[in-house]
């Protein structure tokens, strides 16, 4: 697992430490990698759905997020695990973390996933901070609970279908596998398309009023063109926010990581 999380808050880490004080106390020292690792070993999970607060490398500011653990999770029997990022990055919302009643949870019930599912916090989720807040907790549940590391997926919908395509292609050696759904992510460059290095199962609607399918569509072929393993699935009469709907096909999400990704 890459340590890299910490050096992108580095400068910012060094700015708040270095800050004048009014008077002769000693400036506090700064929060360290080692300082989260040993909290969010600290925290209780239990088997279901777990909503936390971690506080991240700078102090004050935090995390918030769901952790899912499943009910037979242990060291000799490891389970996958899901990150899962919501829509609407760039809201501040409180509970943005707390919806896996549908879709996540019900459509991934048979591989028996850890499930963690971070807040945004207003950010788009390839901005640097929840770059470092993903990287950060995938690393964590990682190390302290029962992951089966050769099997880390990222899946999201929306805002977050766009984070999943980010995250397959800057961070190919953590996961294994990505799931955008009802999105659109740029796969050009100027010299050509993305070929990304992992597997990619990828849903939209043909209805979407705010991704347009056929441009999500050239996106694709352009990337399956330059060496890409994308799988692309159209489904009619779906509008952009019938996210729950995408939950019946699930099982062929599952299917297709447990007999293309992970055999």
């Amino acid at each position: 697992m890459k340590n890299i999380w910490y050096c992108l808050v580095l400068c910012s880490i060094i700015s708040i430490a270095s800050c004048s004080s009014d008077d002769d106390t000693p400036p506090k020292e700064p929060r360290t990698a080692a300082d989260v690792r040993e909290d969010f070993n600290n925290l209780v999970i239990n088997d279901g759905a777990n909503d936390l607060t971690l506080e991240s490398l700078v102090e004050g500011v935090f995390w918030n997020f769901r952790i899912v653990q499943p009910v037979d999770a242990s060291a000799n029997n490891k389970r996958p695990l899901i990150l899962d990022l919501h829509g609407g990055a760039r809201n501040i919302l409180a509970d943005a973390h707390k919806t896996t009643s549908c879709l996540i949870i019900p459509g991934m019930e048979n591989i028996k996933p850890y499930i963690i599912r971070p807040n945004s916090s207003g950010y788009q989720w390839y901005d640097e901070f929840n770059q470092v807040q993903v990287l950060a907790l995938v690393d964590m549940v990682s190390q302290f609970l029962h992951v089966d590391t050769s099997k880390i997926v990222v899946m999201g919908y929306s805002d977050g279908g766009n984070g999943s395509f980010f995250f397959a292609q800057y961070y190919a050696d953590i996961f294994s596998a990505a799931i955008p759904l009802a999105t659109s992510y740029d796969t050009s460059t100027a010299n050509g398309y993305t070929k990304f290095d992992i597997p990619i199962y990828a849903f939209h609607g043909e209805d979407d009023e705010l991704f347009d399918v056929e441009l999500t569509q050239g996106f694709i072929d352009g990337s399956i063109d330059a060496g890409s393993d994308i799988t692309f699935v159209r489904i009619a009469g779906l509008d952009h926010f019938a996210g729950c709907q995408y939950e019946t096909y699930m099982p062929d999400v599952e299917d297709w990581l447990l007999n293309h990704v992970w055999n």
